[in-house]
């Protein structure tokens, strides 16, 4: 019997009560980090079932969970619940906040932007850091824009990214193509999938700033 049973009251009240104390989503019941990149692809932060119920009138039909899934969470079990309820297709693609994103992941975004039903939702916790990877992204291999155009549009202080702390090694990925491998004419897709593609090493030549990290780790206290 999982804890967060919520076909009982008991549980449904775990549930909420799980993820405003642990994933502190009563900051977001005002406030989503929301904007549409285009009319087929909007971004936010974690959704609450009601505002998943307002996005569904809105139009969207699939909804990228860039926290990942298949874990005993609040937030996640009343998601999964709300999408199932609301014909939302719910699809878990995991990614990381402090990471430079793994081959894989790469390709399996470019290939998610070619196959899930329009329009779409995409959110991570604070719609600051994964959802702005996987915009840039999105703007690169679904709209063919250039690497520099997308970050620019979608990787800022605007979506409350801060490239000043260890969620900067983000951009300082994209900047090592843009340095190092654009310039020789080298696509950016071809670039990840080249042995030349080293996320540890490139991780590992990342300095993020101390006080970027304090407000990003300890005051915001960044998934």
């Amino acid at each position: 019997m999982t804890r967060f049973d919520l076909s009982t009251a008991g549980g449904r009240f775990r549930a909420h009560l799980d993820a405003n104390l642990k994933d502190h989503a009563f900051l977001r019941l005002g406030f989503q980090n929301a904007h549409w990149i285009t009319p087929e692809m909007v971004r936010t932060n974690q959704p609450w079932p009601f505002q998943l119920k307002w996005w569904a009138e809105q139009g969207v039909k699939t909804v990228l969970n860039l926290r990942g899934g298949g874990f005993e969470t609040g937030f996640y079990v009343l998601e999964r619940e709300a999408c199932a309820r609301l014909g939302l297709t719910l699809v878990d693609f995991p990614l990381g906040s402090r990471e430079v994103p793994s081959r894989a992941r790469v390709e399996g975004a470019r290939a998610l932007f070619e196959t899930i039903a329009y329009p779409a939702l995409m959110h991570c916790k604070s719609g600051a850091d994964r959802a702005g990877l996987m915009a840039v992204l999105y703007r690169h291999f679904r709209l063919g824009e250039p690497i520099a155009e997308a970050m620019k549009a979608e990787l800022s202080l605007r979506t409350l990214h801060m490239r000043q702390g260890k969620t900067g090694v983000l951009d300082y990925a994209f900047e090592r193509y843009l340095r190092d491998v654009e310039p020789k004419g080298i696509s950016y897709i071809d670039w990840v999938r080249s042995d030349a593609y080293d996320p540890v090493a490139i991780k590992a030549e990342f300095q993020a700033g101390w006080w970027g990290s304090l407000v990003t780790d300890r005051l915001l206290k960044r998934e």
